[in-house]
C-alpha cells in the first residue's frame, strides 16, 4: 500500500492536533504518511521532500504549521501537488499562522483551513482526490450522508430531556 496523502507538521508538538487527519484518513481507508519536517531546521529536506512527493504517487499534502507558519508555503512552491496548510494554535490563538498561510503571493496557492482544522484538511484532501477517484467519492459521499443522521440524533436526545420547567420541545 502506498500513501496518496502526506501529511507533514514543522515539529511532533503538532500531532495532538493533526491526529484528527489521521484518524479520519484511517477511518475512511485512505493511505497517508506522517512526517515532521522544518521549513527553517530542515529546509533541504522539505525542498527534497516536495520535489519528489507527486513521483512517490502523493496526490494532496497538508501541512500543518504554527508560528510564523512557512511550511505549507515552502512546499507549494516547489511542488504542482495542491498543498492544504492546518495553521496550529499558538501565539496570538493561531491567528499569526493562520495569516502565514492563507496570505500567499500570486503563483503559489495554499488552501487553507481553520486554526486547528485537521480534520477538515483530510476531509479536503479525500474531495480533491475524489475527483479522480470513484472509490474515494464514495466514501467522501457516504462520510457526508452520516452527518445529518448525527444531527437527528442528537435532536431526539435533546427532545427526551425533561430537567427544565420552561422548555417545550
Amino acid at each position: 500500500m502506498k500513501p496518496i496523502v502526506s501529511i507533514i507538521m514543522g515539529s511532533t508538538s503538532d500531532l495532538p492536533v493533526m491526529e484528527k487527519a489521521c484518524k479520519w484518513l484511517e477511518d475512511q481507508e485512505i493511505p497517508f504518511e506522517v512526517n515532521a519536517l522544518s521549513a527553517h531546521r530542515t529546509p533541504d529536506a522539505v525542498a527534497k521532500f516536495a520535489k519528489e512527493a507527486k513521483g512517490r504517487g502523493i496526490k494532496v499534502i497538508i501541512a500543518a504549521a504554527g508560528m510564523a507558519a512557512a511550511l505549507p508555503g515552502v512546499i507549494a512552491a516547489a511542488t504542482p501537488l495542491p498543498v492544504i496548510g492546518v495553521p496550529i494554535k499558538g501565539m496570538l490563538d493561531g491567528l499569526d499562522a493562520m495569516l502565514s498561510i492563507a496570505q500567499m503571493p500570486p503563483g503559489i496557492p495554499v488552501a487553507t483551513v481553520a486554526v486547528n482544522g485537521a480534520q477538515n484538511a483530510a476531509i479536503l484532501a479525500a474531495e480533491m482526490i475524489a475527483l479522480g477517484d470513484d472509490e474515494i467519492a464514495g466514501k467522501v459521499d457516504a462520510w457526508k450522508a452520516s452527518l445529518g443522521s448525527k444531527i437527528e440524533k442528537a435532536n431526539k436526545d435533546l427532545s427526551e430531556i425533561k430537567d427544565y420547567k420552561f422548555k417545550c420541545n
